[in-house]
């Protein structure tokens, strides 16, 4: 057990290779792979130890001994479920691929791209995370950029240079930070877990550090004013890279705020939560405005996820257990119900060849099944109660409304605007007259496709009505982090404001949330 990350990193990487010998049947071999994949990603979950307070299933051995360059991998309850949702989205993306060129190149390159994006999760060495953040750059580029669409290399090429650039800033900052760890304690090296034990980084030395961070995660979430590379993207994109895009790529900007940012630099993150807040608020009300205005189903859902991903960074510079905790619970949640509405995007893309909303209209008429699917993804995308999009959203917004009820009930009012444009969305595109006679002989889900979409339903439903299951490992998993952040903090007006929005009846709000969400 003590190597099941690794095997779970570097098994799609081998399954990769073997794929470049094997002629037939590409996508039943990924599918298969992915099986085993989600299984071993399973197997970390039944395994892991929900009430423990370090991390698990840890490895560790030297790379470059003498620059302290180590292979460390580990597991808490705020990476388990981001690895378990990586395994789930390609197993499912394996299952709904279509495509028809090039199908080997398009597998490796996914195949790849899933081990990758499990390392992100695991990696414990800062050089490590690195290798496997930039590497992640380089299936995606190809992706969009050989079975994309349209202005498929301008958006390409405009994906790497905002992240890559972005990426090198926050190379930097780890750079640095590793010489500052050397300085005082004669030691190299780029272990997190040994960075955590810093006692003391200068409050004017964490401002910097945190910039230089802010820069390669903020590129990623995509925070405003850097998100003008996400648009494209999706736009351009083939489905299946939509989908991994926006599933789990975007997840990368918010899971690295919270493991590096919020406990290396307790003290920056205070200092510029009032300044990230706004610019999430910025987010929220921008995108939702913005895809309102959209008239392309797959940018509606594009804008949308801006705006979703703006709640997610409210909940994570709350700076408490409620909000951190719901953020990596939207996290998932939103990863599980952006990329089956760009699937579906797909799917009535693969029958029209357009996703204009207005070559649309009545298709509730043709296709009741991927209208009934259609109508439950957009439920959940508007934070209805009892779908998983409520629980996230909801705890986010509780957790900073301890900060300021201002921004909070700001970013709750625009959410509505979210549920305004989906709903005008689905209205224009299910309902009315079915005027087009090329939409009259449109076919409904087929079996592939049900089977790809089917298990999305269930789990936004299951976990809409139980989250309890993934809220408990991962609010253990919060409370270390925090619990490193507040030994470290140099400010006491910043210990003292730690402390005061972690105050214990917000943690008694959460178990009553919880209790709800277990009937």
């Amino acid at each position: 057990m003590d190597y099941l990350l690794t095997l779970l990193i570097f098994f799609p990487f081998l399954a990769a290779i073997f794929a470049i010998v094997i002629r037939n049947n590409l996508r039943a071999y990924a599918i298969i792979v992915s099986i085993i994949e989600l299984s071993l990603a399973i197997l970390l979950w039944m395994s892991f130890d929900s009430k423990a307070d370090s991390f698990q299933f840890v490895t560790a051995f030297p790379l470059i001994e003498s620059f302290g360059v180590n292979y460390i991998v580990g597991v808490d309850g705020i990476s388990l479920f981001l690895i378990l949702l990586s395994a789930f989205i390609s197993l499912i993306g394996f299952i709904y691929l279509n495509e028809k060129s090039e199908v080997k190149k398009l597998v490796i390159s996914l195949l790849f791209l899933e081990g990758i994006m499990i390392g992100v999760f695991c990696a414990l060495d800062m050089i490590l995370f690195y290798i496997f953040w930039e590497l992640s750059l380089i299936p995606m580029l190809y992706i969009i950029g050989a079975w994309g669409s349209g202005s498929r290399i301008y958006a390409a090429v405009k994906f790497f240079l905002y992240t890559f650039l972005g990426s090198l800033i926050m190379l930097v900052g780890i750079l640095y930070l590793a010489y500052y760890y050397y300085a005082i304690s004669g030691i190299w090296t780029f272990s997190l877990l040994q960075w955590y034990s810093i006692e003391v980084i200068p409050s004017d030395l964490q401002l910097w550090l945190f910039a230089a961070f802010f820069c390669g995660l903020a590129v990623k979430v995509p925070m405003f004013p850097f998100h003008t590379w996400l648009p494209y993207a999706h736009g351009q994109a083939p489905t299946i890279g939509s989908v991994i895009l926006a599933a789990v790529l975007l997840k990368m900007g918010t899971y690295g705020f919270v493991r590096f940012s919020l406990p290396l630099f307790p003290d920056a993150s205070v200092v510029f939560l009032l300044p990230i807040a706004i610019l999430s608020l910025i987010m929220v009300v921008y995108g939702a405005m913005v895809a309102f205005a959209q008239e392309d189903m797959k940018q509606v859902i594009a804008y949308s996820s801006i705006s979703h991903m703006g709640v997610i960074m409210i909940g994570v510079f709350s700076l408490n257990i409620e909000g951190i905790a719901g953020s990596i619970f939207f996290m998932l949640s939103h990863g599980i119900i952006s990329g089956a509405l760009f699937m579906l995007v797909g799917v009535i893309y693969d029958r029209r060849h357009t996703k204009l909303i207005s070559d649309f209209g009545g298709l509730t008429k043709v296709m009741p099944n991927y209208a009934a699917i259609f109508g439950v993804m957009m439920m959940a995308s508007a934070g209805l109660p009892l779908t998983m999009g409520f629980v996230g959203e909801f705890l986010s917004l509780l957790g900073f409304f301890a900060i300021s009820p201002i921004i909070s009930g700001i970013a709750g009012i625009s959410i509505i605007v979210g549920a305004i444009y989906m709903l005008h969305l689905y209205r224009k595109v299910f309902y009315g007259e079915l005027k087009n006679e090329k939409n009259f002989k449109l076919k409904d889900l087929d079996k592939r496709e049900m089977i790809a979409l089917l298990p999305l339903v269930v789990i936004v439903i299951w976990l809409g009505i139980y989250p309890k299951v993934l809220l408990e490992p991962i609010n253990k998993g919060v409370e270390n982090m925090l619990n490193i952040a507040h030994l470290r903090v140099v400010d006491e007006k910043n210990w003292e404001f730690l402390n005061m929005v972690s105050k214990e009846d917000m943690q008694n709000i959460q178990e009553e949330v919880v209790n709800v969400g277990s009937f």
